[in-house]
């Protein structure tokens, strides 16, 4: 019961608990300290030394911080966190006793001031920091992402803890009592961190290991030489040095406000402390319920936003009504979000960042930034306000300017912290792969053209003929002319039929001298190029269609049969009929093999004279063993549009080498083979072999029908189709730029399939957990054993389709998205990394909005940690015992995962079946309706 609410509240899980409390306790050890010397040293240098001091001590914090920041990184590059960590905390301890003693004996003059209100500034940056560079290490940041916030809220309590245990002690005991509790709470912390330690980061592989010691970085580079090569830390950096100024002015500014509406120190002092107390409360309760809610649906970028925006409305506020209760707004946004939502959001933003390098620049982040910033402020404070005497509300207009700054740095921290990561899975996975994606570019000037045409390369040459055949380049034509003298009778071929293009008939006596070869091909593109130059047609055929040269003969019958598809009287006069069937009955009759091209010849003309009565020819060599010949079959079924052909030409799809050709014949269907694939498709008639090749069909006709056509595929039952639909649409969506994809609808397919996951996911878990149970008994009976083994195959058909499942939702956010991010993110999803893995959910997880993050980003994340606890937030009562799970595999799977159910119900044996099945009669497809009849008559027996 207590994990569960821990679960649902602060998105703690089996496993975090302990490590997180312990976490929590560190902070609120570290914070508490502080918030015990910072008041006691800030009031005893006040009282010795004024106010007017304070913007002296700001200056000099930023010199000590340089000078500190120099040695600090010394240490961090030769020994490892722990050992800086517990020796600083270590020094921090004994120079705390040191400060009690010295109360004690009342040793305190004017440099002991300056070096504690030095030291208490470092402890508060060093120690914080040190604190969160751990965090970083001991969780992903997908973990981070959920415990930030309870963590965090450690802090927070320690600030509320810490104050009120200040005023209570000094009140009794006096100020050297409470620096000496401060200094024992310290050296607690240190049982603590070598606890995490031993938990987290020593049971590590050696990979992240390796990755995660920062005393193992090779890097001898300073510190801001590291920060200014990299953006993201670059921005970071002045991101954390604008708040500090801004957060200075705004406390500057309302305790100048409240000093002079409230004349009474003890009043002041009430007033102070009834708000900084209720700024911490509210703080609390934004870290502990709202904080990781807010980052889940905002991501890091934006929730950063809302500290500097929400100053920047009190700001246009104050200027407005510049009042006292203005600036505790102000003040109270500064005090509340900043150690919470902000603060979680910005640890987590330093997240990307190499691990070897991250304490280094983080530190001095923390520390040198953060104190040259304050040190700015009191310089800002001395010399605007003092000197020159400005009025303490100008100090809006300034702020306004710095939150102005703030903004957008963090929108340009957005698109740094996406490529952080992007840079993370790319070092994993794609650091030997940086040539993969080179082509070579196509040549297209004339000269290269002309170079190419004037070459040997018979593959080049036909290659670029190829490309040519939809323009007419007029400064090519005598290099084409040219070719009709290459060797090549391919060239020659292609050459004659580019010719077509260009006007007139001057290369006909050239082009029939090339009709008494031996090439079909050859022989039919130049008596066709002379039928089209010819000024009579029945000259033309009289003199060629009873040539003696059979490659003339049957060349000149298929440019009949072309011909009389617009001429039937031509087709009558030369007896186009008779003639076909005297081709067929000498090819069936003949007692040697007839010439393969003579057969290829005779196909294409029988599909061109449109004379059904002959189709039988074609549908007999679509099963040729003869790729030659089966290669004319399919052209010359396609050619037809015959109905009959349609299950002949989706039985080729099987095999490679015919597929191309199979899918170009399906296309001259035109449109209207959609309307039959799609009817196929929803009767699950479709040969579970060929139905994965049904949507490159459709792709092939690049129209926005052919999308339309493709986004109702994605509906399909059959995970392969959709897939393979996603595919399609991901490659139109690529080289067709003209058309339309309905972004609305794409987003809408992406949840379906998202709702298909989750329903595999779930139902795989409940049937591997019945296997699990059933393990013992399955060794003992042969029908366990054969049950068990039932299991496994509809677990097995579930996996695949979890599969699939994630490669088809992954292919449609790359319609949306950038196609290079999305495949980036899901190779780092596939790695065997789980570092890797975490950063591209991550990436992701910003990448994504609305409805999409929230449904993909927790199934993605169970696949990511291969958490079954997190499972718990998707199993839905609905699904909670088999019988139910196996109902809606039948109702909304398709024919394969049918039949599996199927065979796990016979072995099952239970009649509260036979409902279910019984509807399963009536399926269209014939395997379902035999496998539902067998299951009824053993359920019925």
């Amino acid at each position: 019961m207590l994990k569960g609410f821990l679960n649902k509240t602060f998105g703690l899980r089996d496993g975090e608990i302990y490590i997180s409390f312990l976490m929590q306790l560190y902070i609120f050890l570290i914070i508490t300290v502080l918030l015990i010397v910072k008041p006691t040293v800030n009031a005893i240098f006040l009282s010795k030394l004024g106010a007017e001091h304070l913007p002296y001590g700001y200056l000099l914090v930023a010199l000590t911080a340089v000078i500190t920041s120099y040695f600090y990184n010394k240490a961090i590059r030769r020994f490892s966190l722990i050992k800086v960590t517990v020796s600083s905390l270590v020094f921090f301890s004994l120079g705390f006793l040191v400060l009690s003693a010295l109360l004690h004996f009342k040793m305190i003059n004017n440099w002991v001031l300056y070096l504690y209100y030095l030291g208490v500034s470092l402890f508060a940056v060093v120690a914080t920091s040190q604190f969160w560079i751990l965090a970083n290490m001991v969780y992903n940041s997908r973990e981070a992402k959920r415990l930030f916030g309870f963590i965090g809220a450690g802090a927070i309590a320690g600030g509320v803890f810490g104050g009120y245990l200040t005023s209570l002690v000094v009140s009794s005991f006096g100020n050297k009592t409470v620096v000496l509790i401060a200094a024992i709470l310290i050296l607690c912390c240190i049982p603590i961190l070598q606890k995490v330690w031993k938990l987290r980061l020593k049971v590590m592989n050696t990979y992240v290991r390796n990755q995660r010691k920062f005393h193992e970085t090779n890097t001898e580079e300073t510190s801001l030489r590291i920060i200014s090569k990299s953006k993201h830390l670059t921005y970071l950096a002045l991101i954390t040095g604008i708040s500090v100024i801004v957060a200075k002015l705004v406390d500057f500014q309302f305790s100048d406000f409240a000093n002079k509406a409230i004349n009474d120190p003890e009043e002041l002092a009430a007033f102070f402390g009834f708000w900084f107390s209720s700024f911490n409360v509210l703080a609390l309760i934004l870290q502990l319920f709202f904080t990781n809610r807010v980052l889940s649906k905002l991501g890091v970028s934006s929730t950063l936003l809302i500290l500097p925006l929400g100053i920047a409305l009190g700001c246009l506020l104050f200027l407005t009504f510049p009042e006292l209760w203005v600036l505790v707004l102000i003040k109270g946004i500064d005090g509340s979000f900043k150690q919470s939502v902000n603060k979680a959001a910005f640890e987590l933003s330093i997240m990307p960042i190499p691990l070897n390098i991250k304490n280094q620049a983080k530190s001095y982040i923390d520390v040198v930034v953060d104190s040259i910033a304050t040190g700015l402020s009191g310089f800002m404070l001395i010399f605007l306000i003092r000197k020159l005497d400005f009025d303490t509300s100008y100090i809006t207009i300034i702020v306004l300017f710095f939150v102005f700054i703030w903004i957008l740095l963090i929108y340009k921290l957005r698109e740094a912290y996406y490529n952080s990561f992007r840079k993370n899975i790319e070092s994993t996975i794609l650091k030997n792969n940086d040539n993969l994606n080179e082509e070579r570019k196509p040549e297209t000037t004339l000269t290269a053209a002309r170079r190419v045409l004037n070459g040997n390369d018979e593959v080049a040459i036909v290659t670029l003929l190829d490309r040519l055949s939809n323009y007419k380049v007029k400064s090519l034509k005598n290099s084409i002319v040219k070719l009709l003298n290459h060797p090549s009778n391919k060239i020659k071929t292609e050459a004659i039929k580019l010719l077509y293009t260009y006007d007139g008939a001057t290369e006909i006596e050239n082009v029939k001298k090339l009709i008494h070869t031996e090439d079909d091909d050859l022989v039919f593109a130049a008596l066709d190029y002379v039928l089209y130059h010819s000024a009579s047609e029945t000259q033309f055929f009289e003199t060629y269609l009873n040539h003696e040269n059979d490659y003339i003969a049957n060349a000149a019958l298929l440019c009949l049969a072309k011909e009389t598809a617009s001429n039937k009287e031509l087709a009558s006069k030369f007896e186009l009929n008779n003639r076909i069937t005297e081709k067929i009955n000498a090819i069936n009759g003949s007692e040697v093999d007839t010439r393969e091209a003579a057969v290829a010849d005779l196909l294409i003309t029988i599909a061109h004279a449109e004379l059904p009565e002959h189709h039988y020819f074609i549908e007999k060599y679509l099963k040729s063993y003869n790729s030659h010949i089966k290669f004319h079959a399919i052209k010359a079924a396609g050619i037809t549009k015959g109905e009959r052909f349609i299950e002949g030409l989706f039985e080729c799809l099987l095999e490679k080498e015919y597929r191309k050709k199979a899918i170009k014949a399906l296309r001259n269907y035109g449109s209207g083979i959609t309307t039959t694939i799609l009817n196929l498709e929803k009767s699950e008639l479709l040969n579970e072999k060929n139905k994965r090749f049904v949507p490159k069909i459709v792709e092939s006709f690049k129209t926005q029908n052919a999308v339309h056509v493709l986004m109702g595929l994605m509906k399909s039952r059959d995970f392969i189709i959709r897939l393979e639909a996603s595919r399609s649409l991901l490659k139109l969506n690529n080289k067709q730029a003209k058309l339309i994809f309905n972004t609305r609808l794409l987003r809408n397919l992406i949840l379906k399939e998202a709702k298909h996951y989750k329903q595999a996911l779930v139902a795989r878990h409940l049937l591997s957990e019945i296997i699990a149970s059933d393990t013992e008994m399955a060794n003992k009976t042969i029908e366990i054993a054969e049950l068990t083994q039932a299991r496994r195959n509809v677990v097995e058909v579930l996996e695949e389709q979890l599969d699939i499942s994630l490669r088809t939702i992954f292919k449609l956010l790359a319609i949306i998205y950038n196609e290079n991010d999305i495949k980036i993110t899901y190779s780092g999803l596939l790695s065997d990394v789980k570092d890797t893995r975490i950063n591209a959910l991550e990436f992701l997880d910003n990448l994504l909005k609305s409805q999409l993050k929230f449904k993909l980003i927790p199934l993605l994340e169970h696949y990511v940690l291969e958490d079954d606890s997190s499972l718990n937030t998707l199993i839905k009562p609905k699904i909670s015992d088999e019988k139910t799970c196996l109902t809606l595999l039948i109702k909304s799977r398709g024919k394969r995962i049918k039949l599996n159910v199927l065979q796990l119900i016979i072995e099952l044996n239970d009649k509260r079946y036979i409902p279910i099945v019984k509807t399963l009669k009536k399926h269209k497809s014939m395997e379902v309706k035999y496998a539902a009849t067998q299951t009824l008559k053993h359920l019925s027996n």
